[in-house]
Order: C-alpha cells, then sequence, then structure tokens
C-alpha cells in the first residue's frame, strides 16, 4: 500500500513538476531559463516570505538617524537598510499613517531597491526631468526631494492613479515644484524635450510577488507579449523628448530577462544615438544591458535598472 501511495505522489510530480514551488509553472520555467539553479530557487523562497516595511526618509528635513531617533522614541524598534542610504526597516509591522512625520511628509513608504531610481537619474538644477509613469508617486517624491531646482512633469494614464499621485506629492510637500498631468503616452506622444527621463514601465511585476501575491493567480504568460509591445513603444517614443546629451533610466520591478536586459539589448540595436551608461550597485547581478536586483536580495524587491544616453 506504501509503495502504490509513493508511485501515485510521484505520478503527481511528474504531471504537476512544480507543484512543490508555490508558483506557476509558466512563471518557473522562464526563470529556470533566466538564472542559476541557486538563484532561481532562491527567488520562490524569497516570493513566499513576508516583505518588511521599507521606509525611505526625506534626508534634506531630517537625516536618518535622527528618524531611527524618532522611531525608538516611540518604541518601534527599526534598523538602517545597510545598502540604501536613506532607507529605514521596521522589525514589524505599523499602521503607516502612525508613523512618526509620516503625515509631515518626513518618510514614505518605499522599498530600498526603488530608492534607486532618483540617484540613478541624478538630475541637475534646472533640468527638465520626466516621470513617465509617474503614479502612484513614491519615484516622482523622490526626484522633487532629491533635485528641487529641477523642473518635474510627472504623468501617468490612470484619473485614479494620478489623484493618488496628487495626494503623495501634496503629503511630500512637492506639490508646487511639480506638474502633473494625465496622458496616455503611447496613443497620445508628449510634446518637449526633457533632459532627464525615468520610464518606470509597466510590466509583469515578478519582482514584487512577496507584496502582491495574487500576481500568482492572476498573471499569466499571454500577458507578457503585450506588456513587452508596451514597454517597446514607450521607449521608442520617449526617446524622442530626451534632449541630446540627456539621459533616461529604464525601470521595471520584473525579473524576466525579455523585459528587462532583453529589451534594452533590442532597443540600443534600433536606436543609433542610444548607448549604455553603465553602473554598479552593491548588490545584484549586471547584466548584458543593466543590473538586475533579485527578491530577498538584501531585503530588497525584485527591480531592474538600466541607464541610457543620447549621443550629443
Amino acid at each position: 500500500a506504501l509503495n502504490a501511495v509513493l508511485r501515485a505522489a510521484l505520478a503527481a510530480e511528474a504531471r504537476e513538476p512544480y507543484a512543490g514551488y508555490n508558483h506557476p509553472d509558466w512563471f518557473v520555467d522562464r526563470l529556470k531559463a533566466a538564472w542559476p539553479e541557486e538563484a532561481w530557487r532562491a527567488v520562490l523562497t524569497a516570493n513566499d516570505e513576508r516583505a518588511p516595511l521599507t521606509l525611505r526618509v526625506d534626508t534634506r528635513r531630517i537625516t536618518r538617524d535622527e528618524y531611527l531617533g524618532r522611531l525608538a522614541e516611540a518604541g518601534m524598534a527599526a534598523y538602517a537598510h545597510p545598502v540604501a542610504d536613506s532607507a529605514v526597516v521596521l522589525a514589524q509591522g505599523a499602521l503607516v499613517p502612525g508613523l512618526p512625520g509620516f503625515s509631515e511628509g518626513l518618510v514614505s513608504v518605499q522599498d530600498a531597491a526603488a530608492q534607486w531610481a532618483a540617484p540613478l537619474l541624478a538630475p541637475d538644477p534646472n533640468d527638465a526631468v520626466l516621470d513617465a509613469c509617474a503614479a502612484p508617486g513614491g519615484k516622482t517624491g523622490h526626484l522633487a526631494q532629491f533635485a528641487p531646482k529641477a523642473y518635474v512633469t510627472a504623468i501617468d494614464s490612470d484619473p485614479g492613479r494620478v489623484a493618488r499621485l496628487t495626494e503623495t506629492l501634496a503629503r511630500l510637500q512637492c506639490d508646487t515644484r511639480v506638474r502633473v498631468m494625465t496622458q496616455d503616452l503611447i496613443k497620445d506622444p508628449l510634446e518637449g524635450r526633457f533632459q532627464r527621463i525615468l520610464l518606470d514601465a509597466p510590466c509583469s511585476a515578478t519582482g514584487v510577488i512577496r507584496r502582491h501575491p495574487d500576481i500568482k493567480l492572476h498573471r499569466r504568460a499571454t500577458d507578457l507579449p503585450p506588456l513587452r509591445a508596451a514597454q517597446t513603444q514607450l521607449l521608442d517614443r520617449l526617446w524622442q523628448n530626451l534632449a541630446p546629451g540627456g539621459t533616461m533610466v529604464y525601470a521595471t520591478c520584473s525579473v524576466l530577462p525579455e523585459e528587462n536586459e532583453d529589451q534594452v539589448m533590442n532597443f540600443l540595436a534600433r536606436t543609433p544615438d542610444a548607448r549604455e551608461d553603465p553602473f554598479r550597485f552593491p548588490v545584484g547581478h549586471e547584466r548584458r544591458a543593466g543590473w538586475q536586483i533579485l527578491p530577498g536580495e538584501a531585503g530588497m524587491d525584485g527591480f531592474y535598472y538600466a541607464r541610457l544616453v543620447r549621443r550629443a
């Protein structure tokens, strides 16, 4: 009888090879193809763990150590993130509106990997900066705080999400310095030139499954071709809005090369006046183009970044 049970279990595993991984088969297939065994298994493990509550401190107004002191006074255990210099990680969850300084905009909830977007783009004073897929506004607010003398335009296609963006900027006390627009940049190309563009592109969100476990249920392999098409269109169209000599940062919260390094390599191949501006982060993986952070590395979400420069 025991042998029969074992044979049945082995037969079921043969029919469903990833039954023990608690992820859809199509995703595990792609992950295995993209990453060595120790990495893809680590991603699946990280995706099933509780994500930390990570905050970004507005270091123009308060130092990270001072804010850690505010948390300690409130009886909230926290520590400085090891590799993101504006990030604080709470030892356990908390009600966000009750965090010290939250209502005044001293801190925002933002994963440490997402906090690298603004320093990577690094706007200069008086630069025209575009955040092209801006809602709900975490990176927009960081850009406005990081470069307070830049002229930031934030665009999103969804009016409801734009309302959230506006609320975020008001809380961060950045609303008077950011121009907010509702526009579908694929259907309605933008006028004007910018020295810096952040394209946080629509993607599969496979790097943030631990924050949104329903992605496992709702995301399908058939979602990827239209997402890749949208990424391609946004890259090509927004490139026309980038001033010669300007910098674009392409970002996703995906771990799939077809949305990340493959997308950027294809863009570079078809765009004669584009070149990659390489960089290194203290955590993650150098790719053929850009840099990939995998979920769980230094406690961070999965994120991809590439920095592109338009030749003068």
